[in-house]
């Protein structure tokens, strides 16, 4: 290969790397109680190629096979897609990984599943945001959270009023705004007949969804909205899990088949996806970037 063209090629992959560059940080999660060592967590930050310090935050949960792809062992295109679309508009990122640092790779199927991760997501949130609000490059109270499927659930335990994550006397700004893409736990049965947040939160998810059905996540809202919740909820006709997916074909997962013999079928509706970056746009436009 001549030496030129080995130049180029170097200069483009260094490029790519730029364009896409992103920081491995550390902190504590806030699930340290009685007497616990807090979790040390893995978060990959993503800051906006322009826009001035400091900027405002989108905190990130991924699904329940993790942030990273099992192909690839690269962060998953999902959250890769949405981070570079927030970094464009002069929106920082944090995804927060919750599985690596306590020995899981996933736990989509009903065997790999372990409820105390899932149940100390939401101290991870409130660790991830006790961690931005002490960096300088951060505007500190304008922060939200984002979650997808299991992320989603974490993010409805984390904003709901009585939250499994925030501590207490917490007392820096809390988040101000709170996005869950087909949520798991979005019942009355698993989140209690009351829920309800003074966060503002947008939901949204696939009218077609078998894994986290959309009607009784429909049914939460109504009911907190009812109780004076600033929620907003939005179901797309014939959608399936991970619509917002870009590039994934609808395909069933065998392997994810839950403990009543759901078969889940996932993967991208353009339609969808299209309309709910346009819905998740407008919302921050509201709540953070005012």
């Amino acid at each position: 290969m001549r030496p030129l063209r080995v130049l180029c090629i170097l200069v483009l992959a260094t490029l790519s790397v730029a364009a896409a560059a992103q920081e491995r940080v550390r902190f504590p999660s806030l699930d340290g109680k009685n007497g616990e060592q807090p979790t040390e967590l893995d978060g990959y930050l993503f800051r906006p190629e322009r826009g001035d310090d400091p900027f405002p935050m989108v905190i990130f949960q991924h699904g329940c096979g993790g942030l990273f792809s099992t192909t690839t062992h690269r962060i998953t295109s999902r959250e890769r897609d949405w981070a570079d679309r927030f970094n464009s508009r002069g929106i920082g990122v944090l995804m927060v990984d919750s599985f690596t640092p306590r020995g899981s790779t996933g736990m989509c199927s009903h065997s790999s599943f372990k409820e105390w991760i899932y149940l100390r997501r939401p101290a991870d949130a409130y660790g991830a945001l006790v961690y931005l609000q002490k960096q300088p490059f951060v505007a500190r109270d304008r922060i939200a959270l984002m979650g997808w499927s299991n992320g989603g659930g974490s993010v409805l335990y984390a904003v709901g009023r009585r939250s499994l994550g925030r501590p207490a006397d917490f007392g820096g700004p809390d988040f101000q705004a709170a996005i869950a893409f087909y949520p798991g736990s979005c019942s009355e049965k698993r989140l209690g007949a009351d829920w309800s947040t003074s966060i503002p939160l947008l939901i949204l998810v696939g009218e077609a969804d078998v894994w986290t059905p959309a009607e009784p996540c429909r049914q939460v809202a109504e009911q907190a909205v009812a109780r004076g919740a600033p929620v907003e909820f939005h179901a797309y006709p014939g959608a399936y899990h991970d619509f917002d997916w870009p590039g994934m074909k609808r395909h069933e997962v065998p392997a994810f088949t839950t403990r009543d013999g759901v078969v889940p079928i996932e993967g991208e509706d353009p339609a969808a996806r299209a309309d709910a970056i346009r819905r998740v746009d407008a919302f921050l436009a509201d709540h953070l970037l005012h």
